[in-house]
Order: structure tokens, then sequence, then C-alpha cells
């Protein structure tokens, strides 16, 4: 079985999770989530790790489509709120709200088959820019 990139990334735990990247565009990105057993918590709702980390992969892959020309983005910062329990489907949408030099500032919501808010999330993000030969990585 041929494995999807997320967002043009191979990122092993996300194909763990089965998260589907569902759209792409610069400074936004869609993913989603089918819950299953294995990620619920003890309750049979979407544990808070899966839902932190949906959000934070889907938020970086929004600050990467804005700086096409750097080697990626690694999270600086995430703050969650988590205000409802999540089941079925999960689907998050990750936005930039600005994009500096070396940092991009991102917000994202995770919402329930019926649109209802699962979580939302601020985060920022530090721009890794690529590296020549002879160079050090920044």
């Amino acid at each position: 079985m041929k494995k999807e990139k997320f967002f043009g990334l191979d990122i092993p735990f996300i194909d763990l999770l089965q998260a589907k990247a569902e759209h792409w565009e610069k400074g936004r990105a869609v993913a989603s989530i089918e819950m299953r057993p294995e990620l619920q918590n003890s309750w049979q709702y979407a544990h808070g790790g899966v839902v932190m980390t949906l959000l934070d992969v889907t938020m970086g892959s929004a600050a990467r489509s804005s700086v096409p020309h750097a080697a990626g983005v690694v999270t600086v910062d995430m703050s969650v709120s988590f205000v409802a329990a999540g089941q079925g489907r999960l689907t998050v949408e990750g936005r930039v709200l600005r994009s500096g030099g070396s940092i991009i500032f991102c917000e994202g919501e995770m919402r329930d088959e019926a649109g209802a808010l699962v979580a939302k999330a601020m985060a920022s993000f530090k721009v890794k820019r690529k590296v020549s030969p002879g160079e050090t990585a920044s």
C-alpha cells in the first residue's frame, strides 16, 4: 500500500493516526481524522494528544505554504483551548495570521461533523531556511 504524503511530507506519526490532508493553499491548510477506539481517551472521545497533534501539523502546513523558499518550519509554541469533546470525523483548519521574516503566527480550529468547535489553537513557527553547502543550519 502506497502511503500518502501529508501536504508534501512523509510524517510517520501522521501515517499512524491515519490523518488525511484535505486542502492546501497559501496561508491555509485543512486536514481531517476519523476517530477510532485506539485514538480515544477513557471517555471514548478524541484524546487530547490527537487533537493537539492534528492542530500542530495542520497549522505548520499552513505556515509552510507561506514560505515555499524555506526548508520548512518548526513549532516554537502552541496554546490549545479544548472547547468540547470530539467524536466521529474531526476536521482542522489552520490559517496564517502573520508571516514575518523568521516567525509565522497561526491559528487553528478543530470541528466535528456537525461543525461544532472542539478546540481552538494559536501557535508560532520558526522558518528554517535552506542551508547551502558549507553553511551551518540556523
